[in-house]
């Protein structure tokens, strides 16, 4: 009997803290509950994957943290506070590749405001790499300053313009977005 006690309050702590593990999963990848943009604190508002042509290629899983948690996009969008929006790549990714992908992600959701965009839309895309799988893209969009892009833990640096993260961030949340799941996990839903 002395030798069972200490063995049943071991399992019983190990089940408790296993237990209050936090995070959320999609596709074996996970991500915490919360992260902190300079002095905001961000929840996870949702994980969606990035699914690529008609034969359904997982890319990558994408999560979006808010400070407010919302289930509407325009809520988000219109919202003036930071957000985070975390790429993690599933499969290896050419720079080309995202390059076209950004490039058709504005066209997508904001046609009209392309003029005005495109030398920043030049800047994001010249900053992008080859992605290798398990490798992440950040996005830190900060309020009265533009979106900040970090490639694989390497910040590039800051692209100017609320209006430019709004149409930045509207490539997963606006009418156009790469795939629907991917738009319906970021706000909340199942991870496709």
């Amino acid at each position: 009997m002395q030798r069972i006690l200490p063995v049943l309050l071991i399992s019983m702590i190990i089940a408790w803290r296993v237990g209050t593990v936090s995070g959320m999963e999609c596709h074996g990848i996970n991500f915490p509950d919360h992260t902190q943009v300079q002095t905001s604190a961000l929840t996870l508002n949702g994980l969606g994957l990035r699914q690529a042509t008609m034969l359904k290629i997982n890319v990558y899983v994408a999560a979006l943290y808010v400070a407010q948690k919302s289930t509407d996009a325009n809520t988000i969008l219109g919202s003036n506070s930071p957000k985070k929006l975390v790429l993690h790549f599933v499969r290896d990714v050419d720079s080309a590749d995202l390059k076209e992908a950004w490039q058709e992600g504005f066209e997508h959701n904001a046609k009209e405001q392309l003029p005005a965009l495109q030398e920043r839309i030049d800047k994001l895309k010249g900053w992008m790499t080859d992605m290798k799988s398990g490798q992440q893209l950040t996005f830190t969009s900060t309020p009265g300053a533009g979106i900040e892009v970090d490639v694989n833990g390497t910040v590039k640096g800051m692209i100017e313009g609320e209006d430019f993260a709004r149409a930045f961030l509207a490539i997963w949340l606006g009418a156009q977005p790469p795939n629907a799941a991917l738009k319906a996990g970021l706000l909340g839903g199942a991870c496709g």
